[in-house]
Order: structure tokens, then sequence, then C-alpha cells
């Protein structure tokens, strides 16, 4: 089983009226680790519309644990619980470099055909290339660390 895994830093324009990172950052880092993951199993966005399809977010779920502040640099792992012939839902986890969750998230993602709009079946090798981001989901895995 694998992950994308990957570190950045708080900058000021992260940071809200608050004084901790906005909620809307987290949803600009899921788009980093799913553009990631396209890359991590060969089909870069840029390349990915030659392909006749294109992956479509249907939706977004995050709960936030730990404010992150100016300076912190947040740990986040990425990868999926499920895929199936046309979706897949990808996992996320945020953490500050001392391991503290900051926030854990899902998304669903649709592949749909380039053309129609309409969902579009993963081919067998296409699937393939996900299998091994395929995590089962386990209550007994601690949510609060980064593996």
């Amino acid at each position: 089983m694998q992950t994308i895994c990957f570190e950045t830093e708080v900058y000021s324009f992260h940071i809200d009226f608050i004084g901790h990172v906005n909620n809307t950052v987290y949803v600009q880092w899921m788009e980093i680790g799913r553009t990631k993951l396209l890359e991590a199993i060969g089909m870069p966005t840029h390349e990915i519309f030659h392909q006749g399809f294109v992956p479509v977010l249907v939706q977004t779920n995050i709960t936030y644990k730990s404010p992150l502040y100016l300076g912190d640099r947040v740990q986040i792992e990425m990868w999926l619980s499920e895929l199936r012939n046309a979706s897949a839902i990808m996992q996320f986890r945020f953490a500050n470099t001392q391991g503290t969750l900051a926030a854990e998230g899902w998304q669903k993602g649709l592949f749909a055909d380039r053309e129609t709009m309409r969902p579009r079946r993963l081919g067998t090798e296409e699937r393939a290339l996900f299998l091994p981001y395929i995590h089962s989901t386990d209550a007994s895995q601690p949510k609060n660390a980064l593996a």
C-alpha cells in the first residue's frame, strides 16, 4: 500500500483573520495531493485529457481537529479508500511536524468522458495504476499520526 506524502510551509496568505490556516487552504492542499497522485501513476494532468477522460471532483468533506499557524510546516498524506468503475474516494490527513492531527478529510472524484462529461469506466490497465494506492478503511489505524 502506497501513499502520497508531501510537506509544505504555512505562509501568510494561508492565514485568515483569526490567525490560523483558512479552511479553503485545505481544499487547495487536497488539489495538490490529487495532482501528485495522477503524476505518480503516470497520468499527469497535462496529459490525462489526451486519454479521453477528465477527473471531476464531486464531493469534499473536511473535519478540522487542531489549527495550523503561520510558520508551521504541514505534512499531508493522501491515499484511496475506494476505487469503483468510474469513481474514487480519496482520503487525506494533515498534521504538523510534531504529528498532531490538524484535519482529515475525503473527496469523491468521478472519471468523466471529456466530450460528453458523462461518467466513464476505467479500463483494466488504467484501474491497475491506482491499485497500489488503495488502503482499506480500518478503524483500528491511528488517526493522529502520519504513516
